[in-house]
């Protein structure tokens, strides 16, 4: 298969009407629809999302009938998906270590086959839990899109623009840049079937590429409407000599342009900021004066002892949030979930508010709110017009002892459920993970290639 188009499975025969005792629609109140169905016309977007009761005729429609409940596929906002190769490699080292000592020296020793073996099983491993989208920085973008492609899943795939040692075997930062813009001016921000693949650029960070390449990153993406994602104010080693120069990061970017809105009459920029623990007051009302977006990532913030993320201070200041796993070389696991509720957990304690974050605000930052910061109005949420990425979650577990009142329900889903209930999921309308089991995909063998690459790195 091409990473490049893909085999188009978008349009299907027929439309086709999920139905469960449970949907959650994922709308600002976060409703919980008792008997609902979810419509999806032939090119694999939702067309009517409510009561059965109240659904209108569906003639010729597939009719798919569970148990259980649907939602919309989760939104990963930020990852690197293909270090699943080097999954445990470094685990209890602080982050710069951790990059410069392990992670670089063997990023250095891949190809692009081991990128795709990473970012293949990945997407298993997403879908597993339920994430139907993730937004990812790597490189060997030709086969990161085709590995997102064969597996069926969705991506925005911001490739690596870096100026470090040992990244130059992949050219200097102008040419990474220059091969981005080429890439989207050749295929569009979006392509592939049911619009699988965005493109977007990804410059690492302030500390990781000089002034000029960080102003030159951010022309072209606001010329292309494309994603700016950056790593930002991770720890507060990575980029102390920025800080005392210029105040801080955010402030440099801001400065540099990064952040700033553009001409009242141009495109709003879209920027994407990773991490963002270390902010004060002035960061955080920078961000939200330009409408940059924060990707909240807890479990790999707390696993390399970065710190915690002001997220109240960020929420309460109208930031556009979203959750990410990180890299599965740094959380070590892809599950959203786990991140949802840490991320309620670290909320309520940093505020002594155990209101801070309800179960409903959880799921709205791994869904709608999550596809918000992103600028992907067209997923995450059951409503007519928006992709039909949907999620099938069983009810027959333990997690659930209220299935009557909304409210419990929620709770029980988002504090006691999470990944290991996810039976089914659908992108665009077509159905990727059937009873856990990737209908596009042997997991197995995919599985087995990773084994053989984290073999090869670890025997040097």
């Amino acid at each position: 298969m091409s990473g490049e188009c893909g085999n188009d499975r978008t349009r299907h025969s027929r439309p086709l009407r999920l139905a469960a005792p449970v949907v959650l629609p994922c709308d600002p109140g976060c409703s919980v629809i008792r008997d609902g169905v979810v419509d999806v016309d032939v090119t694999g977007r939702i067309v009517w999302c409510g009561p059965e009761v109240d659904a209108p005729a569906a003639p010729g429609a597939e009719v798919r009938r569970m148990d259980g409940l649907l939602l919309p596929g989760l939104v990963n906002a930020h990852c690197h998906t293909p270090m699943i190769v080097l999954r445990g490699l470094g685990g209890d080292l602080p982050l710069m270590r951790w990059l410069t000592e392990v992670m670089w020296p063997a990023e250095a020793r891949l190809d692009g086959a081991d990128v795709r073996a990473g970012m293949l099983l990945g997407c298993l491993e997403l879908l597993g839990a339920g994430v139907t989208t993730s937004v990812e920085m790597y490189f060997y973008t030709d086969e990161v899109s085709d590995a997102v492609l064969t597996a069926g899943s969705r991506a925005v795939l911001t490739p690596g623009i870096i100026a470090a040692p040992g990244w130059d075997r992949l050219g200097d930062w102008r040419a990474m840049l220059g091969a981005v813009s080429r890439r989207i001016d050749r295929l569009g921000l979006r392509h592939g079937p049911g619009e699988r693949i965005e493109l977007g650029y990804g410059p690492h960070a302030a500390y990781t590429l000089p002034t000029e390449a960080l102003v030159a990153v951010a022309d072209a993406a606001r010329q292309r409407g494309a994603l700016l994602h950056i790593h930002l104010a991770e720890t507060l080693a990575e980029d102390a000599a920025l800080r005392a120069e210029h105040g801080s990061v955010t402030r440099l970017l801001t400065k540099l342009g990064v952040f700033g809105r553009p001409a009242p009459d141009g495109p709003p920029a879209r920027v994407l900021a990773a991490h963002a623990v270390h902010l004060d007051d002035e960061d955080v009302a920078l961000l939200a004066a330009a409408g940059a977006a924060v990707a909240h990532c807890p479990g790999s913030n707390a696993k390399l002892a970065a710190g915690t993320a002001r997220l109240a201070a960020l929420r309460g200041a109208g930031v556009p949030l979203a959750l990410g796993t990180d890299g599965p070389a740094s959380a070590d696991d892809l599950d959203l979930w786990a991140q949802a509720r840490l991320a309620g957990q670290l909320a309520r304690l940093g505020s002594s508010d155990a209101a801070a974050l309800t179960a409903a605000d959880l799921l709205l930052l791994a869904t709608r709110h999550g596809a918000a910061a992103i600028g992907r109005h067209d997923l995450g949420a059951l409503e007519p017009g928006r992709w039909a990425d949907v999620v099938h979650l069983s009810l027959d577990d333990p997690a659930f002892v209220q299935l009557d009142d909304d409210a419990g329900l929620l709770s029980n889903l988002v504090w006691a459920g999470g990944a290991r209930l996810v039976r089914d999921v659908w992108v665009a309308g077509e159905q990727v993970l059937a009873g856990g089991v990737s209908t596009r995909v042997d997991r197995a063998a995919a599985l087995a290639d990773v084994r053989a690459v984290a073999t090869r790195l670890r025997a040097g």
